[in-house]
């Protein structure tokens, strides 16, 4: 708040004499003066305020996007090159998207078409998906048992898993996801006696040390080359600035 008043005060001593702005060689009487002056001078174009807060907020919007770029660089490593993280699309995509997904987030259910969508159209993109639960319980549950998959049945097995999961509206319990297995054609019971592996577990954790580091607290977030986006995204967006993007390049 302090560097938005800042801001408006700088923008509406422009309206006043050169002369004026010298604020360390005013006694008390004139630095009333010059409040009284602002203050009035912001009474009568209240329309400073708003522009004063607009570029406040590009500001600050430029500073939080110029740190998540210098963060993603730095763990450009665990990001992209884990080789626990399931990949789609074309592994030498000129782009490169991950998602930090959450099998109950209800956000994630609807990008989840649109970000198959989006891969399907463009067949350039390199994907990944980190396993990322914040939802409690049954989305520690049903991460657990998507990575297992995995282990156990391998990468189209998890893909098929993976769309199952974001469909599902039910409660996750070891027995439904049984259920949801059998109907994939997937041995349920090899993989829930995977779900407690060590190698499962670390995953999980590493996948939220490096969301910690990123300051990443809700699903969807997604990381397209140094770019983050945080939240839901439609289609046209995530086209738009994989655009701009490869304009960059």
């Amino acid at each position: 708040m302090k560097k938005l008043l800042a801001s408006v005060a700088t923008l509406a001593t422009l309206a006043l004499p050169a002369q004026a702005l010298d604020l360390s060689a005013m006694n008390a009487a004139e630095r009333d003066a010059f409040g009284q002056a602002v203050r009035s001078y912001l009474l009568e174009n209240p329309e400073i305020i708003i522009e004063a807060y607009e570029l406040y907020q590009q500001q600050q919007a430029e500073l939080e996007a110029a740190n998540d770029q210098l963060l993603v660089r730095q763990l450009a490593p665990a990001l992209f090159e884990d080789d626990r993280d399931f990949e789609a699309g074309n592994p030498e995509g000129d782009v490169v998207m991950v998602e930090f997904l959450d099998y109950r987030c209800g956000y994630c259910k609807k990008a989840h078409e649109e970000v198959k969508q989006l891969i399907a159209g463009d067949k350039n993109i390199r994907f990944i998906v980190k396993e990322f639960p914040i939802l409690g319980e049954e989305s520690v549950l049903a991460s657990r048992f998507a990575i297992a998959t995995r282990k156990v049945a391998g990468d189209d097995a998890y893909a098929r898993m993976n769309d199952a999961l974001m469909q599902y509206r039910g409660k996750v319990t070891e027995g439904s996801l049984k259920k949801v297995a059998g109907k994939l054609d997937l041995d349920g019971d090899a993989i829930l006696a995977m779900i407690d592996d060590p190698e499962v577990t670390q995953q999980i954790a590493d996948t939220h040390q490096v969301a910690s580091a990123l300051s990443i607290s809700g699903t969807p977030t997604f990381v397209i080359q140094d770019q983050m986006l945080r939240g839901y995204v439609p289609l046209n967006g995530m086209q738009e600035l994989i655009a701009a993007i490869r304009a960059e390049m």
